[in-house]
């Protein structure tokens, strides 16, 4: 049985479920605000949330866990103070008379130092950096549905609670600005690095290509100087579409069932509410490590749901993490099956830069894929001040909470396959 044909009317009701989840929204924004990780107001959406689950769920608990919140994008600001003292270093070095041929040594180092935490921070969201920030307790919500008779399997709806900090340059100049900053330190980073691997190897300053390289490398610090401004952590945002769309929307699911008193024989059916997504992905890790051996007793589907807002750039993601986390492809398939039932033909599509919770839950070693609406150039809202309860897209919403319910019955009553279509 497909989801549209659960219950009598079920695209007004639908429509009911979308105004539901905006109008939490805006109370949210309005009564709660911004969400910063690991934050009093955080954890206040999460007990509020909470509340709300118990209405719709069997069992919801607030399960904390310890982290270091400005870890994960600190290494922006390290990294560019580094290249800054790496570059003058180098370019200092092209003047003393007689310097020691091991004297590029010392910023080639520094680079590579930059390179490391770029790699393990944010490519692998590692947690190198964690020891030297300050450590808080955020908190996940997960609140469990359950099946008529004995469970065999299970479907996990998932959106995060937490919001960022303010990217200064998406919101001041937008996708060109924020490319140039973004783009332009990687360049840096790569011209530092050939400059300095040359000069290492051929044991010299003196040459053509250096002489221009210095000049270069001392111009780019201009760069990295902005680089050291990118966030803004005196303005952590609403986040009313990344993502308390995806949260809410994972509530209206429970909501549904629980309203029209639709129960599956034997799949429950979990809402997980993370926190700390953009500390990287602390509240996914934590979940997964927090229920490894609950999740591994029987088949379990993750769907991580992030910023239902752009509607023309609706996507299943298939790679995350930059590239280098495969999403299941069985979960993959559900999903688009799922949005051919809700009269769409979703694209599979990679998260080129950055990561969602559901690569989190993937690496734990459990299936899972992400369903989103959002503009990658990025779109201005992002992870800025614009992103508010006023700036939302009823249409988005209600086909995210569509294609999420379609996915849940689909599963119930096919499970997981590689092709639907077959």
């Amino acid at each position: 049985m497909k989801a549209s044909e659960s219950i009598p009317n079920y695209a007004p009701k639908l429509r009911e479920y979308a105004n539901y989840t905006a109008r939490q929204i805006k109370d949210v924004c309005k009564t709660i605000g911004p969400r910063a990780p690991g934050e009093e107001n955080e954890k206040k959406a999460q007990e509020r949330f909470a509340a709300e689950l118990q209405k719709y769920a069997d069992n919801v608990n607030i399960e904390p866990f310890e982290l270091h919140p400005k870890a994960f994008l600190g290494w922006i600001r390290l990294c560019a103070i580094i290249m800054i003292i790496a570059n003058v270093v180098f370019f200092a070095g092209t003047f003393i008379g007689g310097a020691p041929k091991w004297l590029p040594i010392i910023p080639l180092a520094l680079s590579l130092i930059c390179l490391f935490f770029i790699v393990t921070e944010f490519l692998f969201y590692g947690e190198t950096l964690d020891p030297f920030f300050p450590k808080r307790t955020s908190h996940n919500v997960v609140a469990k549905y359950n099946a008529k008779g004995t469970a065999k399997k299970r479907i996990i709806v998932s959106g995060h609670v937490d919001s960022s900090y303010e990217w200064r340059y998406t919101y001041l100049g937008g996708p060109p600005l924020i490319t140039t900053v973004i783009g332009g330190a990687v360049a840096g980073i790569v011209i530092a690095l050939v400059a300095e691997i040359y000069s290492t190897v051929t044991g010299s300053f003196d040459s053509i290509l250096i002489d221009i390289l210095r000049w270069v490398m001392l111009a780019w610090c201009i760069l990295f100087v902005a680089a050291i401004f990118f966030l803004n952590y005196k303005l952590p945002v609403e986040g009313a579409n990344d993502n308390l769309t995806g949260s809410v929307a994972s509530i209206a699911v429970l909501k549904y069932l629980k309203d029209n008193d639709l129960r599956f024989e034997d799949v429950e059916v979990w809402a997980v509410l993370t926190g700390s997504e953009e500390a990287g992905l602390r509240g996914a890790k934590a979940f997964a490590k927090e229920h490894k051996k609950e999740l591994e007793d029987m088949e379990t589907v993750f769907i991580g749901v992030d910023t239902l807002r752009d509607y023309d750039f609706y996507a299943i993601y298939s790679r995350d993490m930059t590239f280098t986390v495969k999403s299941d492809p069985q979960v993959c398939a559900l999903l688009k099956q799922a949005s051919l039932n809700a009269g769409l033909d979703l694209p599979y599509k990679a998260i080129f830069l950055g990561a969602s919770d559901a690569a989190a839950v993937c690496k734990a070693g459990f299936k899972g894929a992400t369903l989103a609406a959002m503009d990658p150039a990025p779109a201005r809202y992002y992870h800025t001040r614009l992103d508010t309860g006023d700036n939302l897209d009823l249409k988005s919403i209600e086909t995210g909470i569509n294609i999420m319910l379609e996915s849940v019955f689909l599963y119930d009553e096919q499970g997981l396959k590689d092709n639907y279509n077959a």
